[in-house]
């Protein structure tokens, strides 16, 4: 086991900061394509540390999973949600009568 450089160890603490920083955004974000693009932000540099902890298996299986597939997944299940809420918000108008005040 090599010992950490200075260099490492500022690197390795900024990494686990950032990620911290990610997840508490993500989850506190009330902008649901803001928490998305967090979310894929988070499984990038969750990808870099795993390989900093030397396992690029698991490294590559969180990019792609991680961050690509499941992020691209939230991105359209947004779209549909928007979508969605744009149809409802038609058909509530329909309803109304505008000029009506009886």
């Amino acid at each position: 086991m090599e010992a950490l450089t200075l260099l490492q160890w500022v690197f390795d603490s900024l990494l686990v900061l950032c990620l911290f920083w990610l997840a508490g955004r993500a989850l506190a974000s009330p902008d649901l394509f803001k928490a998305i693009v967090l979310f894929i932000a988070f499984g990038l540099l969750m990808a870099l540390a795993w390989v900093r902890l030397d396992a690029p298996d698991v490294a590559l299986a969180e990019a792609a999973i991680g961050a690509g597939l499941t992020g691209a997944l939230l991105l359209a299940a947004l779209a549909r949600l928007k979508s969605m809420g744009d149809l409802y918000r038609d058909d509530s108008d329909c309803g109304e009568t505008k000029g009506d005040d009886s």
